[in-house]
């Protein structure tokens, strides 16, 4: 990257911005959030009521049209109010016809300002972003290539005239770049990724994990972006698109995207290459209702957060009537428990004997998978069946850090109502043994300033969870922990959060993610405290170990080393904690990781 030294002035403001341009670690949240202003006259009573805007939506960077024709103490003022709460500014500029030649000193113009106007100003811009979108031109169908050619050119004009100002440099690009391929056989994306410090993907969708949604059309950038060093910032939509509603939030409201947004942040976390959201743009997104409005563009229910329980697929029960739910045949296996997690629910669906398969060759007999509850209870009732006639127990998982919140807790309640009914409704053979939760609310934007009171909130989720279970089932609670939750206690309590979580669920998975059992920093040492308690409350505890590749430290995960490796620290743990009775097996993360894992 060719990011320069920042001026002194804004020393404190530069370290706020580039920290928010690093990768954001497993169980943080942070991260760009921007924004675009198109209508520089927001900013003429010094942008107050953009500022409020911002701080009340988390925003830290702002990219501002520049309106050469405006007096430059307007951006001057502007600039050093966005730089005392904490958000840095970006000079924007952009037109579809700077990608043609005969237009290249419009853009050298547009650069030629910012850089005189920094060099006068006492409030300077702290990076500047090109927006061109040459495939809007008429002539692009069918003279692309020379396009893209003279669209270089201008910007190896427009970098070199920008070189020495310090500027950050951002472009705007499609999610679908990746489809045109350079003279040297570079994809456009990656020519892009290269030449500047960011590029902000402009991924409009409103659903997350569709085909056609956000995470499967940035997927492909970030993974470039991640094997070259670079930065992605992810881009959304908020204006009104009539023929085109699912490229936009307009009309869901801000409580929807907000939701989906934490999703997607937090699913997109494990990538070095993502930076953060923007969100076009500011005028369109400050009018936005909280609520949705009831229109022709909301996604259907299975792509968007169901804020209370939708009714299932099939007749059922009332699960208020207290009927008691049936219990699973028990399955008898071979201990200790050896498991895995299936996080893509349509697997058990379409790929059940592949994972059965599986399970056999690595004598499994204990699998979490996540549902689809729009899914008939049919739909994993043979698959069910197949394994406990395999010794392998199933329990239903599911979880989000936001069902921490008491806000969300209808949402934990529909898969416990799901799975009761779906365990009323098939037979002894075929019924779920129990639900898993997998809720890491410390990956939430709060977690840091607002510890007690999530801690709170999501203790008596819990609560709610574990009463609700027990009301007219036999069916087992359990939940993956971190291993540093001894380190917090509960709110009001003389007591760890981690033994107050073991004493309520039937047994918990510790995720003692390290690649060695024994040592200082090994499997063993992480979870200690853990098994402690598990030992003193005579409750189960599982060792869950991770074979996913992760940028938090070698230290963190076997994907180096290879599953056979895995193995052999795994076969350690039963000798190094035979003294402990509450020791009962692992859990490996996760199922794809694990089968496409080195030998």
């Amino acid at each position: 990257m060719n990011v320069k030294k920042r001026q002194m002035l804004i020393v404190l403001l530069t370290a706020l911005l580039l920290a928010g341009f690093q990768a954001p670690a497993h169980g943080e949240a942070t991260g760009v959030r921007a924004t675009w202003v198109w209508q520089t006259e927001f900013i003429a009573d010094r942008g107050e009521q953009l500022i409020a805007f911002a701080k009340d939506e988390g925003i830290n960077l702002i990219y501002l049209q520049i309106q050469r024709q405006l007096p430059k103490p307007m951006y001057e003022h502007f600039i050093q109010q966005a730089h005392e709460n904490g958000i840095a500014v970006h000079a924007l500029g952009g037109d579809p016809r700077w990608a043609l030649a005969e237009y290249r000193n419009d853009m050298l113009d547009f650069a030629d300002w910012v850089t005189s106007y920094n060099r006068e100003a006492a409030a300077r811009f702290d990076g500047i972003h090109l927006d061109i979108e040459p495939y809007v031109l008429d002539q692009w169908e069918d003279q692309h290539p020379s396009i893209i050619e003279s669209w270089q050119r201008n910007l190896t004009a427009f970098l070199n005239t920008i070189s020495d100002a310090g500027l950050e440099t951002g472009i705007d690009i499609p999610f679908w770049f990746d489809s045109f391929t350079l003279a040297d056989g570079t994809g456009l994306n990656e020519s892009l990724m290269n030449d500047f410090d960011h590029v902000t993907v402009m991924a409009y969708r409103n659903q997350l994990d569709s085909a056609n949604g956000i995470i499967s059309l940035v997927q492909s950038e970030l993974e470039l972006a991640s094997r070259l060093g670079h930065r992605v910032i992810v881009a959304v939509n908020t204006k009104e698109m009539p023929k085109e509603p699912h490229t936009s939030f307009y009309g869901l409201g801000k409580t929807y995207m907000n939701q989906t947004l934490l999703e997607l942040q937090h699913e997109l976390s494990s990538f070095p290459s993502f930076a953060g959201l923007a969100i076009h743009d500011y005028r369109s997104w400050e009018s936005m209702p909280h609520s949705e409005d009831s229109g022709p563009n909301q996604p259907p229910d299975n792509e968007a957060p169901a804020p209370v329980p939708d009714p299932v697929p099939e007749p059922a029960p009332d699960p208020g009537t207290g009927e008691p739910v049936p219990a699973p045949d028990p399955i008898e296996h071979a201990e200790p428990i050896r498991g895995t997690y299936i996080w893509e629910a349509e697997q058990a669906v379409h790929e059940s004997q592949e994972i059965l398969e599986f399970a056999r060759e690595k004598n499994l007999n204990l699998l979490y998978v996540r549902l689809d509850l729009e899914q008939p209870f049919s739909a994993y009732s043979s698959f069910v069946r197949d394994a406990a006639e395999a010794g392998i127990e199933v329990h239903a998982l599911g979880g989000h850090p936001l069902w921490a919140l008491e806000e969300n807790r209808d949402r934990m309640m529909r898969l416990v109502h799901y799975v009761k009914d779906y365990n009323r409704n098939v037979d002894s053979l075929s019924r779920f043994h129990g639900i898993h939760l997998d809720i890491e609310p410390y990956v939430l934007p709060g977690w840091s300033s607002h510890t007690p009171d999530i801690i709170s909130q999501w203790t008596s989720n819990i609560d709610a969870f574990v009463r609700e279970m027990r009301r007219d089932s036999e069916l087992k609670s359990s939940m993956d922990m971190a291993a540093w939750l001894d380190k917090h206690a509960v709110p009001g309590e003389n007591l760890s959060l981690a033994k107050w979580m073991i004493s309520r669920m039937d047994h918990v998975s510790v995720m003692a993610f390290r690649d060695t059992a024994e040592g200082s920093n090994g499997i063993v040492s992480i979870a200690r405290e853990e098994i402690a308690y598990a030992d003193e409350l005579g409750k189960p505890i599982l060792l869950s170990v991770e074979m996913k590749e992760s940028h938090e430290g070698n230290h963190i995960t076997f994907y180096e080393e290879g599953a056979a490796y895995m193995e052999e620290e795994l076969a350690k743990l039963p000798g190094l904690l035979q003294h402990s009775s509450s020791y009962s097996g692992i859990v490996v993360h996760a199922y794809d990781y694990w089968k496409n894992a080195r030998p």
